[in-house]
This record gives structure tokens, C-alpha cells and sequence, in this order.
């Protein structure tokens, strides 16, 4: 076997070991799991149904509180709704929100301006920072309210990568050519 032949097949070895570590890099999340995550509110399913299951379980309301999640309604571009945390309140027509899966297919953003946009001043219609704009997004979304955690919220990060699968996956053996 010719040095270029091994060459060729350590680097075949060392790329597919780190594709199969490259998903513990890559969470894609979606919006309900990440509120779930950092905010504490143990609720499941898709982000319309958050407002609806939170009756009895958790306190809701229409006033923007640190932690607190903000469920938006179905609506014919966002059909499953969605839900984001409150990581600030700036006053009280502008929040600022922590949330995945928005700007940008699965990725988070961390305290990113929204604002109430509607005419009672209840926050049942809101317009929320984008991404590829660099500003507010040019959409109106209506929501149901607010859902209150009764208590702090997590950090707003990314879990824990373990780096021990990583190197482990990474570790290729080499083998010694003979006459070499």
C-alpha cells in the first residue's frame, strides 16, 4: 500500500469521525423545547398549545415579566405558533426576547427587541427583531399573553457539549506501513 493510498483512507477515516461528532455541535432547536429549556415551564407540544395547557398550571397574563414566555397564536405563516422567553422588559410596550428558531432554522438568538403593537396596549400583537432585516421584521403576529414561570429563569444557553465523544470519536488508529 503506497503512502497515498493510506493518506487517502485516514482522511476518509478522520472526515466520517467527525461527521459523526459534528451533531453534538449543531443542536437545531425549535422554539418549545428551548422555552421549555431556559424558561422552566414544563409544558410539551407544539407552541400553540402552550397558552391553552398553561390554564390551571401556571399563572398567564398580558404583562411582560422576566421569564415569563410569550406564547404567540397560529397564524398562516407560523402554523404550529410559536413561544419565546422574556430575558428583559424594557418598558412596557418593548421586551427583550430569548428564542429559538426564528431568524434563523433552529438557531438562538439572546435578547432580541419585540414590541407591542397593539392599539389596547395588551400585547396581543407584537412585532419582533429579524434577523436578516437587522431591525424589526415588517409582520405583525398576534399572541394570547404571557406564561409565568413562578420563578428565575435558566441561563439562556446551549446545553453542555461532551467533548469525551468528540476526541473519542476522533481518535483514529494508524497503522504502519511496511518498508516505511
Amino acid at each position: 500500500m503506497t503512502v497515498k493510498t493510506l493518506a487517502a483512507r485516514f482522511a476518509l477515516v478522520f472526515s466520517c469521525a467527525l461527521m459523526t461528532a459534528t451533531p453534538a455541535f449543531a443542536q437545531f432547536w425549535q422554539c418549545a423545547p428551548y422555552a421549555r429549556e431556559i424558561s422552566g415551564i414544563d409544558l410539551h407540544g407544539n407552541a400553540n398549545t402552550w397558552w391553552g395547557q398553561a390554564a390551571g398550571r401556571y399563572e398567564r397574563g398580558h404583562a411582560p415579566k422576566v421569564g415569563a414566555v410569550l406564547a404567540f397564536q397560529s397564524t398562516r405563516r407560523m402554523r404550529v405558533g410559536h413561544v419565546a422567553m422574556v430575558s428583559q422588559v424594557v418598558s412596557d410596550r418593548e421586551v427583550l426576547l430569548t428564542h429559538a428558531n426564528w431568524s434563523r432554522p433552529g438557531g438562538i438568538e439572546r435578547d432580541v427587541r419585540a414590541v407591542d403593537v397593539s392599539a389596547a396596549g395588551d400585547w396581543s400583537e407584537v412585532k419582533v427583531w429579524y434577523g436578516p432585516n437587522g431591525g424589526l421584521g415588517t409582520s405583525s403576529y398576534p399572541t394570547s399573553g404571557f406564561i409565568y414561570s413562578g420563578h428565575a429563569p435558566a441561563q439562556a444557553a446551549e446545553p453542555a457539549v461532551d467533548t469525551s465523544i468528540i476526541a473519542t470519536a476522533a481518535a483514529v488508529p494508524v497503522v504502519p506501513v511496511a518498508g516505511q
